[in-house]
């Protein structure tokens, strides 16, 4: 065991309460969300920032010495990296993302350029015993994931956001929604169910209104798959829920089409049947189309209104009009519109 003096941690340790001082282990379990201290290796001018616990965005820079979470990446328009299966103390990992996720970079996006290199120092030890310095793997989250969790909404509908891509205006629309809801009288709870662990989703939906939110990573869960992302919304949907809100927002992090879960999350038939309302988010009319299709074909889904950078102009507003007979609402231009289709939804009228 031995002492490290941090500079940054990154978000995804958002719940673990550590100082900048903390003991570290030469013994790193390869697991998913064991949180580790690492020496930046390199500078960056490109996608060179972390998100760190308190929400603000730092520059990393070399030399820095970060607290991040072991975990895998599947992105589209970032880096894809998978968990290492061993890891000492010396060994080099690469910075996934923004939010911490630390593992090995398999795939780069030219637009990001190379990841950051980081010196592995040691995983981070956290002392749960009272009055022993035993020290155990500090891990991310705040609540244990139960991949058995049962859905209960108690009633309370859900207007859940699915996009075609990464950036494609879900997060946008969601924080239109939640605040045009908040000022027609609604309470309104928000979470995101899917994607890399990220916490500056939650903090806009919380900035626009949402009085209680939930993220994955919350339990304990770096990145999201096909596998847990169902039992994952199951359970933030039942615990945003005790609380009785009027409504709860769910953004579906990624896309259709993706490797974090969207498909199976609208494959599940109970949590199909607790929505009220599925705004798709699409980056052009092609992608509207196609996502319409999905949602229709695939889930028998009909989407209530389509927003996101394909609805940017009368173009494509008409486009998506015309070919999909759906509504086009663009979420930065015209968001007290978009929120008020949503409350007819809700409220089992036409948009």
């Amino acid at each position: 065991m031995k002492t490290a003096v941090v500079d940054k941690i990154a978000s995804i340790a958002h719940h673990n309460e550590l100082g900048s001082e903390l003991r570290l282990s030469g013994n790193i379990p390869c697991e998913e969300g064991v949180l580790l201290a690492v020496r930046v290796l390199n500078n960056k001018t490109r996608y060179n920032t972390l998100e760190l616990t308190s929400g603000r965005m730092a520059t990393v820079n070399q030399g820095d010495i970060v607290v991040g979470a072991l975990g895998h990446r599947n992105a589209l328009r970032g880096y894809s990296g998978h968990l290492p299966e061993k890891l000492e103390v010396g060994d080099t990992v690469q910075l996934l993302n923004i939010g911490g996720v630390l593992g090995i970079c398999d795939s780069a996006n030219p637009d990001v350029g190379p990841p950051f290199n980081c010196e592995v120092l040691g995983t981070v030890l956290h002392f749960p015993y009272l009055g022993e310095r035993i020290g155990v793997p500090a891990r991310a989250g705040k609540h244990p994931f139960d991949s058995l969790a049962k859905l209960d909404t108690h009633g309370v509908p859900v207007v859940a956001l699915a996009g075609t891509c990464m950036d494609s205006g879900k997060t946008a629309a969601a924080c239109a929604i939640v605040g045009r809801l908040r000022h027609l009288g609604y309470s309104v709870s928000a979470c995101k169910a899917t994607g890399v662990s990220l916490r500056r989703d939650i903090n806009a939906m919380e900035d626009a209104g949402a009085r209680a939110t939930m993220i994955f990573s919350d339990l304990g869960v770096v990145t999201t798959t096909a596998k847990n992302g169902p039992a994952l919304t199951r359970a933030l949907l039942t615990d945003l829920a005790k609380d009785s809100p009027d409504v709860i927002v769910l953004e579906l992090g990624d896309g259709l089409i993706g490797a974090y879960g969207v498909e199976a999350i609208l494959g599940d038939a109970g949590i199909r049947a607790a929505m009220t309302a599925v705004v798709l988010c699409a980056n052009d009319p092609v992608s509207a189309w196609g996502g319409a299709k999905i949602l229709r074909e695939q889930f028998s889904i009909e989407p209530t209104v389509v927003t996101g950078p394909a609805t940017d102009n009368a173009v494509g507003v008409e486009q998506i009009a015309e070919r999909l007979g759906l509504r086009g609402i663009n979420a930065l231009s015209n968001g007290v519109l978009l929120g008020d289709a949503i409350a007819a939804a809700l409220q089992g009228k036409s948009a």
